[in-house]
């Protein structure tokens, strides 16, 4: 065998042995589904129950959403991770902070934020999904509350109060952050709050929730079995699953990596949502047209991640930035196309030829571009000279 030969080889070993070592992820990765068409959807957190202000920030949402459309002719949608209750600050305070009570999204002083929602869901440019009963779990903030003055403040305020204002910690309603690092709640418990809110976003919206993104992505098995119990076919995640609060308060336990199109063990489709668009925190539209061109070349769906207080505390400059990025996002990508999360999650279940790629050199292409958010993939390709042949499939070498 000639020095030639024997280089080859090992070159061959090589890479044998780093796509050995990448085996699972890079076959999972295939398997994901490939769109045929640029999608890209708003997601939102944290509407219904609080600050009346919501009203007017989502009047003019609506109205924003309507002026965009897609060259099929489609308005823009933005989902609206909807939380149904906050506290009854006056009715705790008379407690002396002893007692939680409820002021639910059906309470006549939400009127006008309902009437606002329900007009934007008519027009076909919102989308709501199930984010909580509550933005935090009860017991767990009167258990705060006792301790922390700030939360005892929170939780006693004569007027509807903003979930953002709480400690970040405290706002994960799926498991008992009154102390750290957090405890996990009982099944039976879940079981019991997922059906209270189910009936509560019936009796809002007319219908079971289908959709259903956690508050703070802190979620796990007990929830996913609730949920589908509940209705939900459709899981919005990170791409992970965080299933407490660690010590110093922050998403951990993470048990669970998935990909849009996965299934949960109870049978969800998992759908991730991973560019982050804050307009609020110095975000530009380029920050949304690069999450989408990026997700388009993985033939992926682009499901961007923004909350209600981008449009609570800076109203007309977020408004500006999300319509100049919507249309900086049209002029990028002329074939992106708008949907709803539950579409999207039917699409997929459904190997939808319409939606979904099936010819190889365009699967082939996307998985080659998907391969570069694997951990410690891209430098172990690039080293081994791996990337020169992947570069041949299309995507980034």
């Amino acid at each position: 065998m000639t020095v030639i030969a024997l280089a080859l080889a090992a070159i061959l070993l090589l890479w044998t042995a780093v796509l050995l070592a990448f085996a699972g992820p890079l076959v999972a990765r295939w398997r994901e589904p490939v769109l045929c068409h640029p999608v890209l959807i708003i997601e939102s957190d944290d509407w219904g129950a609080g600050p009346l202000a919501q009203a007017d920030a989502l009047r003019h949402l609506s109205a924003l959403l309507q002026r965009v459309r897609d060259r099929s002719g489609r308005a823009a949608v933005m989902t609206l991770g909807t939380v149904l209750e906050v506290p009854d600050g006056a009715r705790i305070d008379a407690s002396d902070c002893t007692e939680y009570h409820a002021l639910p999204l059906t309470d006549p002083r939400f009127g006008s934020v309902r009437a606002a929602m329900q007009d934007g869901i008519a027009a076909n440019v919102f989308a709501p999904q199930l984010h909580g009963q509550c933005h935090y779990w009860p017991p767990a903030v009167l258990a705060a509350a006792q301790v922390e003055i700030k939360v005892r403040g929170w939780l006693t305020a004569p007027e509807p109060a903003a979930t953002e204002d709480l400690p970040s910690h405290l706002q994960s309603r799926w498991v008992d952050a009154s102390s750290l690092p957090s405890h996990a709640l009982a099944p039976e418990s879940i079981r019991h709050a997922v059906a209270a809110e189910a009936a509560a976003y019936h009796a809002v919206f007319g219908s079971a929730p289908q959709v259903a993104v956690a508050t703070t992505f802190v979620w796990d098995d007990a929830v996913e079995a609730a949920w589908v119990q509940a209705g939900v076919g459709a899981i919005i995640t990170p791409g992970r699953r965080a299933t407490c609060r660690n010590a110093a308060g922050r998403p951990g336990c993470v048990d669970a990596m998935m990909l849009t199109g996965e299934r949960s063990r109870a049978g969800q489709t998992y759908l991730v949502r991973d560019v982050y668009f804050e307009p609020a925190l110095g975000h530009g539209p380029q920050r949304l047209v690069d999450g989408l061109l990026a997700r388009s070349r993985q033939g992926r769906a682009c499901l961007v991640e923004t909350h209600r207080f981008n449009f609570l505390h800076a109203l007309d400059a977020s408004l500006a930035t999300l319509e100049a990025g919507l249309n900086a996002a049209l002029s990028a990508c002329t074939a992106v196309r708008f949907l709803t999360p539950l579409e999207l999650a039917r699409a997929i279940q459904d190997r939808d030829p319409a939606w979904i790629e099936s010819r190889w050199m365009p699967r082939l292409a996307a998985w080659r571009a998907r391969l570069d958010d694997i951990p410690r993939f891209r430098r172990l390709s690039r080293l081994s000279g791996l990337a020169l042949p992947l570069s041949l499939l299309g995507g980034r070498a």
